[in-house]
């Protein structure tokens, strides 16, 4: 006999090959499965790979009970699916679509048939008695569910109460120069309500929107990197204004998007956004100036622009710039950045500043600055390490280094005279041993700030001594609420924790329940210290999700859910602000992408509901040494380009591992929906609605898309809008698409093509003609491997069908 026979499979090199692969299918789940098991996992992936394995041999040899073997293996997988997940559509797809599409091989000639020698019980049909095994197993299983694998036990995500039908407010906060029909700021109020008072797009004549014209933010400069273009425009009259990630800021004509000017500001291009742009009117002037657009470079600094012309207002500062690095400590460029819009208030600007984060001890400062909006001149400086000092520094002197900044847009009071402050950390983010008593009383805070003299008037903290990187980055958003002793001036301060705060803006009194809940404890970098309790927002509905169990882990086939299972078991979790430490990874639930994050909410005051979008997406986050940290390259170098994420935190003992929690095929590793979109009555606090926004379309594994239509809900980075029309405008996913969805039921009632990722808020505005438009921008984001583009597109309804 020759070595070939004594290999040959005995069904043929087509059964041999399907064995062959069956073989190392179980292998790897064998593999896996141990130390699965091992790690106190599901016995399944164990029990599974024996199964494969065997059945690879057998069919080898040409035994037809190899198809029996496997056929079996299918009836276990159906019956421990339906008893892990029940009906959840989105689990079930990796636990049985690849196994099942495998078992199609158990029709191929050789395998379906055993040769004549082979003994008649091998030679018995198989296939058919497979149909009354998985009938059997789906009703074993079913049964099994009704007791469960285990529910998750999180109280507070249940305090949001039931679905209930919306109260409406009894007062709207909408500004009278809302009324017009312009989108005056960032938020279009001072607010963050991100309202607007137009109804001539409804849900009764939404679907008749069509693309009304595009207009380009570029052409961006030579060898410039994009970052991703996250600006919402913002209209005043006839023109709207924006600001592009490459330093540009351009004019365009309202109705037809042609553009008026363009000004450079500079050539430089950090790979930070810029989100938006500030209008100021100087009360009494005329002529060049009078009207104006302020913006910040990424050197940075702060310019001054004729609305009319787009020329600098040369009576502004220095020539019509603040050179913002006045008074910081020296740092690589890039390092520190303005991406949000300096907030007006009582002829004021106010403009926060962000640190890159973790990158090392002893960063600029996260000072904070208000400038005269006519001459530019620093009115005051708000410096936690230096309270009472308004001013410059003295020369040779810095504003204090490390200090937590304000990166996420500012909202104010202009009545109350108050600017409010969602703060930042200290970097770096995840070690908090050096931190200093003031960097610790106002770091993942909201601080309220007299306007006119730089005092601080109030402080919540959202997150005591945060070292998950939860700094606060959402507009607050100002609204009177209704309560037992009438309506109240509130804030609501998001945050990627997932809580939502709702304080008194005049006091920062919570004006509904906050509870400090013990958090757990130990295995955070030595020398360090946790806080033994967090606020927990319970009289408000929270958007963390529920925790995670294994049975949560996913992927696309059984072969990277067992990994992700591998992953999670392995790892540090604990529920909510599980410590992050040196011995093993910790999962973050939420992740530093939140909860909410920069997108924020958005309130429609009149119908009493704010719409949350929000993300159930983890992160997997671990020191390092200093050793190992610069063994890996962690060392801080100057980024002209992307932004450095190799977590250095150089000058500590410490670096950090720290990223998405996914499997080898660049899918999350927790299970759908990770973009969600709910919507909350103001009023009683419970949820009216919740749902997935998003399909995966244009994602996939490995960066591949996937073209699958179905929602998901999948991540994002944006925020959404609402209108007296009773909708709720977003874009944000990965999906190149917009969507107008009904505010009181979330019926998504349009849905519209994009040209690339409208990673950004989109606005609204009525134009002179008396028509109404929406623009988004269309700059795709490169963290979310979204298509690039430059481009505004704006929607408006054909007139033919305006009154329709």
């Amino acid at each position: 006999m020759s070595v070939y026979d004594t290999i040959k499979p005995n069904g043929g090199w087509l059964a041999g090959i399907y064995a062959v692969v069956l073989a190392i299918v179980g292998a790897v789940l064998f593999v896996g499965g141990i130390i699965l098991t091992t790690a106190g996992g599901s016995f399944y992936y164990l029990i599974a790979g024996v199964m494969a394995l065997a059945s690879g041999v057998l069919i080898w040899r040409g035994d037809r009970r190899g198809a029996w073997v496997y056929g079996a293996l299918l009836a276990v997988t159906l019956a421990w699916s339906i008893w892990e997940v029940g009906g959840n559509v989105w689990q079930l797809v990796p636990r049985l679509t690849a196994p099942f599409v495998l078992g199609l091989g158990l029709l191929l000639p050789g395998v379906r048939r055993a040769p004549r020698h082979a003994p008649v019980s091998a030679r018995i049909g198989g296939l058919p008695a497979f149909g009354a095994a998985l009938v059997a197993a789906l009703v074993v299983g079913i049964a099994l569910n009704a007791a469960g694998p285990g529910t998750p036990a999180d109280p507070i995500w249940q305090t949001g109460g039931p679905v209930a039908a919306p109260g409406r407010l009894a007062q709207a906060t909408t500004s009278a120069t809302a009324a017009t029909g312009e989108w005056q700021a960032y938020g279009n109020d001072q607010g963050g309500s991100r309202f607007s008072p137009l109804d001539q797009i409804n849900a009764g004549n939404v679907q008749n929107l069509k693309v009304a014209w595009e207009a380009d933010t570029g052409p961006k400069p030579k060898g410039a990197y994009t970052g991703g273009l996250e600006v919402t425009p913002i209209m005043i009259g006839d023109s709207l204004y924006i600001c592009n990630n490459y330093d540009g800021v351009i004019a365009y004509d309202a109705e037809t998007g042609k553009r008026r000017w363009s000004f450079q500001m500079t050539d430089s291009a950090s790979g930070k956004p810029c989100r938006g742009v500030t209008y100021y009117r100087v009360p009494g002037a005329t002529g060049a100036c009078a009207e104006r657009i302020y913006a910040v470079s990424q050197v940075p600094d702060l310019v001054a622009l004729d609305a009319r012309t787009g020329r600098l207002c040369s009576g502004f500062a220095t020539a019509g710039r603040y050179d913002l690095r006045r008074g910081m400590s020296p740092a690589p460029f890039g390092i520190y950045y303005v991406s949000s819009a300096p907030q007006l208030v009582r002829g004021k600007l106010v403009v926060g500043g962000g640190i890159l984060d973790n990158q090392f001890w002893g960063a600029p400062s996260g000072v904070i600055r208000a400038f005269d909006a006519v001459t530019g001149k620093l009115s005051w400086a708000f410096d936690v390490g230096q309270p009472n000092r308004k001013g410059e520094p003295p020369v040779g002197d810095t504003y204090t280094r490390s200090t937590p900044n304000s990166w996420a847009p500012l909202s104010a009071d202009e009545r109350l005279g108050l600017v409010y402050l969602p703060m930042g950390n200290s970097t770096p983010d995840l070690y908090g041993k050096q931190r200093r008593p003031f960097d610790d009383a106002n770091s993942s805070s909201i601080i309220s700030i007299e306007a006119d003299s730089g005092n601080v008037r109030w402080r919540f903290q959202a997150t005591h001594h945060d070292l998950w990187d939860y700094d606060m980055p959402s507009q607050p958003t100002l609204v009177d609420v209704p309560t037992a002793s009438g309506m109240r001036p509130a804030l609501i301060a998001p945050t990627k924790r997932g809580e939502i705060f709702v304080l008194d803006r005049a006091t920062g009194r919570p004006i509904r329940t906050v509870r400090e809940v013990a958090v757990p404890q130990g295995g955070n970098g030595p020398g360090d210290r946790l806080s033994p309790t967090q606020p927990f927002s319970v009289g408000m509905p929270s958007f963390r999700g529920a925790n995670l169990r294994e049975v949560d882990m996913w992927g696309l086939t059984p072969i990277d859910q067992m990994l992700c299972r591998i992953q999670f078991k392995q790892a540090r979790y604990e529920g909510p602000l599980t410590p992050i430490g040196l011995d093993r990874p910790t999962i973050v639930q939420p992740g530093y992408g939140g909860g909410v994050n920069w997108g924020s909410v958005s309130v429609d005051p009149e119908r009493g509901i704010m719409i949350v979008p929000w993300m159930n997406l983890p992160t997997k986050s671990q020191l390092i040494t200093r050793a190992e940290a610069n063994r890996r390259g962690n060392v801080l170098e100057p980024t002209h380009g992307p932004t450095n994420t190799k977590n250095p935190m150089a000058n500590t003992p410490y670096g950090a591992a720290n990223g998405p929690f996914q499997s080898f095929l660049g899918v999350p590793c927790t299970s759908p929906s990770w973009g969600n979109m709910s919507a909350v009555d103001l009023a009683t606090g419970r949820v009216i609605w919740s749902k997935p926004f998003g399909t995966a379309a244009d994602t996939g594994p490995l960066g591949i898309h996937s073209h699958v239509p179905f929602t998901m809900g999948v991540p994002f980075s944006g925020g959404g809008i609402t209108t007296r029309g009773g909708l709720t405008f977003i874009a944000a996913s990965v999906e190149q698409a917009i969507r107008a969805y009904d505010v009181s039921s979330g019926k998504e009632l349009w849905k519209a093509r994009l040209p690339a990722g409208g990673q950004a808020t989109p606005m609204t505005y009525r134009a002179p003609s008396g028509r109404q438009f929406v623009v988004i921008a269309t700059g795709g984001k490169p963290t979310l491997k979204t298509t690039q583009g430059t481009k505004l597109v704006a929607f408006a309804i054909p007139t033919a069908n305006a009154a329709r």
